[in-house]
């Protein structure tokens, strides 16, 4: 009858035969009652006293047994339970430690793949930088995110059009030879996404690492605050040769 809240067969027989007897009962009669080896009985009767199942007495140098009454036992398995879930719990919300190691992935389609894996688990947090037909593929996730309350920041190269409230756009240069396509993606400012092309092939490292997470962050507003600085001071800074070739060699 106990074996379905974690005692062993012997344990719930032992337990059982004394629930059934009228009387306290010594170990040679939970023997007989139970069906327990004798060469098990004391063994079992010390692991019940220990979990509190039992209750002990001594007569005349004997030892007596009789059980927790059922309805305290069903109280004491109910707490147990509880207690048991509070602690499944408090395991589950422990931190989980980070993986730091940078991993490679290959092939454009499994590039933006893994993406839209990230932007679904983002629970707080997503910055964005990528080139427009990058940015307008995962849009209607974008939106979605931040309608749903993520904070959702993107740096776009070129147009496009999106209700997303932070939305930094850069429209190079002629001569701006330094911007080649990439993506960078960091959700949570947990984990973080960079990808590039190299022999016209897309590339990405992805890691948790939490040096790498914060300096990529960092690099995408450090796009964002160029960019805007460049736009609202572009009548100043492009007429200075020097400011300018300065500019036109950054990748953002």
């Amino acid at each position: 009858m106990l074996q379905q809240f974690g005692f062993t067969q012997y344990e719930s027989q032992v337990y059982q035969a004394l629930l059934t007897s009228s009387e306290p009962l010594d170990a040679t009669n939970v023997v007989k009652r139970s069906a327990v080896p004798r060469s098990k009985v004391y063994e079992v009767l010390h692991r019940l006293l220990e979990k509190g199942m039992i209750l002990e007495t001594t007569v005349e140098k004997k030892r007596l047994y009789v059980p927790l009454p059922l309805d305290e036992a069903i109280e004491k398995l109910k707490a147990d339970f509880e207690e048991n879930v509070k602690q499944l719990k408090a395991a589950q919300q422990k931190k989980v430690i980070a993986d730091d190691r940078v991993w490679t992935l290959k092939d454009n389609h499994s590039i933006q793949a893994f993406m839209q894996t990230m932007l679904h688990k983002a629970d707080t947090s997503i910055v964005f930088s990528g080139w427009y037909d990058d940015i307008e593929h995962f849009l209607p996730l974008l939106e979605a995110k931040e309608q749903d309350g993520v904070d959702v920041s993107i740096h776009v190269i070129g147009h496009i059009t999106t209700s997303l409230k932070h939305v930094s756009t850069l429209i190079p240069e002629p001569h701006h030879g330094a911007l080649e396509r990439s993506r960078l993606l960091v959700v949570d400012e947990q984990e973080m996404l960079f990808a590039g092309i190299e022999d016209t092939k897309w590339q990405a490292i992805t890691t948790e690492a939490r040096p790498l997470v914060m300096f990529l962050t960092e690099f995408f507003y450090h796009d964002v605050a160029l960019t805007e600085i460049t736009r609202k001071y572009k009548d100043i800074v492009m007429k200075d040769e020097a400011v300018k070739a300065l500019l036109l060699k950054l990748r953002y």
